[in-house]
């Protein structure tokens, strides 16, 4: 069968999808709070949840951040749960009862991970430090383990979750839909900082006892997870039965939706265009989230800040990006273009980074906060030309593999930035007995990769892409359908 015979069979139910009505502005707000939902949780657990477990239980950074990497790591799940939610529906619906059971998982599993938490420091309490033991490795695979599910649960939500959207989208309003959503998650990653710096408010003093800590931590991992779950409920009600054009989709979906990861990958790299900019998206991707894991203990330990005043340290960036989302693309891109907007916000990245550590020479706290700030600026710079970027290398015939493809990738070079911060970590400090040129070879090394992603954007040639995709997407589809 070729690719046009399928295209052509589609045609007459694709049009049934115009007598549905289209979303407004005010439903995309409100479908954004799942996504703002999403971004609390990661203050949660990459802002407080890694901050106790290295500083005040001991645990090592390389353990802390790898069992917080696994979530993402989880991420090829996407693709079945995808598939799944095409071909079997939930409640009646496709992807709604998987928004709703992925968010009750993840309610439910972030409470027993902080039970893990606690029963590794208990080890490191009895043992005056970390050591290895039966015990050890029992607890840290079982900790893996609810992580795992952790990472299906929030991989069965959001994938569904953003199926919806494309569902319920048209071509002319998919753009500022997205925009939105991703706004959204900005919004809950300022929230959840400012959030998390109110509930632990009586953890201000440095030297609080455990007990006291275990309390409220343990309150905030059950009161969070529940109002997130809540926004989940509250965002995607009524949403698909009203707008959902799947139906008239079905034939397409059902089959971009069986290719396998290996038929992605394949079809990524038909193009030497798509692999190059998968190459620069990677590497921009770990070297914007090799902090992720370190961000907070950085303040601890540098700066001596208390738990809540770190927590607050990913509302500085948040907001930051937050302010320089729009600024972008309503300014920098009509005037400097995609490609040098990119390039510019990936330089000033590799340059904040530099003053972070330069910050941590001076213990100056408010210095710091600042450099932060000035991070979420040019984080905004570089992602929002990333994703203009991504639009250009997206081909309408297979956007849904392309996206889904992009995602992957994204996911995954975040799961390996999240685990390897805290193995760098643990390095520098073999080398280094000064915590602010430990924690300086994580950011050094985040500085360096951003130019590096420079590089591999130079080298990508769009025009060629523009000219050649065509014909390779339709070998690769023809293959998989005739093959």
């Amino acid at each position: 069968m070729k690719t046009s015979n399928v295209v052509k069979s589609e045609l007459p139910s694709s049009a049934q999808h115009h007598r549905l009505p289209k979303i407004n502005l005010f439903t995309m707000f409100r479908l954004g709070l799942f996504q703002m939902g999403l971004g609390i949780l990661a203050v949660l657990t990459l802002g407080v949840l890694n901050r106790v477990m290295i500083d005040e239980l001991g645990i090592p950074a390389s353990i802390t951040g790898s069992l917080l990497a696994i979530s993402l790591f989880i991420a090829p799940a996407r693709v079945w749960f995808g598939q799944l939610s095409d071909t079997k529906p939930v409640f009646g619906y496709h992807r709604t009862g998987y928004v709703w059971m992925g968010s009750g998982l993840f309610m439910i599993i972030l409470s027993l991970a902080v039970q893990i938490t606690w029963q590794l420091g208990n080890l490191v309490e009895g043992a005056g430090s970390w050591t290895w033991s039966i015990p050890a490795y029992s607890w840290v695979a079982l900790g893996a383990l609810i992580f795992a599910l952790y990472g299906m649960a929030v991989s069965m939500s959001s994938t569904t979750f953003f199926t919806l959207l494309v569902d319920i989208s048209d071509e002319d309003n998919r753009g500022k839909l997205i925009g939105i959503i991703w706004s959204m998650m900005t919004v809950g990653i300022a929230i959840g900082g400012i959030s998390s710096t109110i509930l632990l408010k009586g953890l201000d003093n440095i030297d609080t006892s455990l007990e006291v800590l275990r309390s409220s931590i343990t309150g905030l991992f059950f009161f969070v997870p529940l109002m997130v779950f809540g926004l989940a409920v509250l965002a995607t009600f009524g949403i698909e039965k009203k707008y959902s054009r799947y139906s008239s989709r079905s034939i397409l979906a059902n089959r971009e939706d069986q290719i396998t990861l290996g038929q992605s990958l394949k079809l990524l790299t038909a193009s030497p265009q798509t692999g190059l900019f998968f190459t620069f998206l990677v590497i921009m991707t770990i070297s914007l989230f090799l902090q992720e894991a370190v961000l907070e203990p950085y303040g601890g330990e540098v700066f001596n800040m208390s738990i809540p005043q770190t927590s607050l340290l990913n509302s500085y960036w948040g907001i930051g990006m937050l302010m320089s989302l729009s600024a972008t693309g309503f300014f920098l891109i009509p005037n400097l273009g995609k490609r040098k907007t990119t390039q510019l916000g990936c330089l000033a990245v590799s340059i904040c980074f530099i003053l972070i550590i330069m910050s941590g020479f001076t213990g100056n706290a408010q210095l710091f906060q600042g450099t932060l700030l000035l991070f979420g600026l040019s984080t905004g710079i570089a992602t929002t030309g990333a994703l203009s970027l991504m639009l250009d290398l997206t081909a309408a015939e297979a956007a849904g593999t392309f996206v889904g493809a992009w995602g992957l990738g994204q996911a995954m070079a975040r799961g390996i930035a999240v685990a390897s911060g805290g193995v760098i970590l643990d390095v520098g400090r073999a080398i280094f007995t000064t915590p602010v040129l430990a924690y300086g070879v994580v950011f050094a090394l985040q500085s360096a990769g951003m130019i590096v992603a420079i590089w591999f954007l130079g080298k990508v040639n769009f025009k060629e892409f523009q000219d050649n995709a065509q014909h390779a997407i339709a070998a690769v589809m023809e293959g998989d359908l005739d093959g």
